[in-house]
């Protein structure tokens, strides 16, 4: 039975609310929705901080930007963001006769480009206000006391995930090993850097650049959940999604976020995306 997955357009700059959809048709049983994100609701928790020398910071507020409540939370849902950057980036990808470094190149601007659109209204900010060379200005950080974490999965995730910090200013990065077997096409955890629990209110980024039959990311999702993780607080970042394991996440994970540079039709029966990109890892590292 066909479903529809809608791939949000770009939100005029003046307004909040949704921008239309285009609707693309493909082959599986899983309703899933993609929208930009609109505005948030903030809740504040001040905290006073001062300075002996200049007016540095006066007054600081410590507040997370939270999704929108109105987003359904018994599914998961999709983003494929309709950036040129990241379409321009999936097609050099594609192509088989890129090299390994310019493979491995591209892989981490995808990252780069995927999780700035993932950490939209997501990210724990402090405001205040600073001397600036010409005055007192009002300013915003991103609380470095909250750091996000970023899990990659080894050892494809390690590319995706290479720019992580250029966009995240605070970040802490836990390594995760999985193989799967070429034959049975189950994972096996051989590295797990995990912390034994994540603090009360963490955020994470799963970074896993292909999503195929499932295995890997449905056990990395698991030990997330055993470590204290909420489907909310978890945000799947990937080059490349297929249906099976978007089925599979959406029975096993409702509320998760997944954001990916497209979704291809279908998986062959070695577990390999078509028309995918190949062995991510492989074609990464040149091994």
């Amino acid at each position: 039975m066909a479903s529809r997955i809608n791939f949000a357009l770009r939100c005029p700059s003046h307004s909040p609310y949704f921008a239309p959809t285009r609707q693309t048709r493909i082959s599986n049983s899983l309703p899933i929705t993609s929208n930009l994100l609109p505005s948030s609701s903030l809740s504040h928790a001040k905290i006073a901080c001062s300075s002996s020398r200049r007016r540095s910071v006066v007054t600081v507020r410590s507040h997370m930007a939270t999704e929108d409540r109105s987003l359904p939370k018994d599914r998961v849902l999709v983003f494929v963001p309709p950036h040129p950057l990241i379409k321009h980036w999936v097609s050099v990808l594609r192509n088989e006769q890129t090299p390994s470094p310019i493979f491995r190149n591209a892989m981490a601007e995808l990252g780069r480009l995927l999780m700035y659109e993932a950490s939209r209204d997501w990210l724990p900010t402090v405001t205040g206000e600073i001397q600036s060379p010409m005055g007192i200005a009002s300013v915003e950080f991103i609380d470095p006391r909250e750091p996000v974490g970023v899990v990659p999965i080894l050892r494809a995730g390690l590319a995706l995930a290479e720019h992580a910090s250029s966009v995240l200013p605070a970040t802490k990065t836990y390594h995760l090993g999985i193989s799967r077997d070429e034959v049975t096409l189950l994972p096996t955890v051989y590295l797990n850097k995990l912390p034994d629990k994540f603090p009360e209110g963490s955020r994470v980024f799963l970074v896993d650049p292909m999503l195929a039959t499932g295995g890997t990311i449905v056990a990395a999702l698991g030990l997330l959940k055993e470590r204290g993780l909420e489907n909310q607080q978890i945000k799947v970042i990937s080059a490349v999604a297929a249906p099976p394991v978007l089925e599979k996440l959406n029975k096993k994970f409702p509320g998760l976020h997944v954001y990916t540079g497209i979704i291809d039709p279908t998986v062959n029966d070695k577990g390999f995306i078509i028309p995918g990109l190949g062995d991510a890892g492989d074609r990464s590292f040149g091994t």
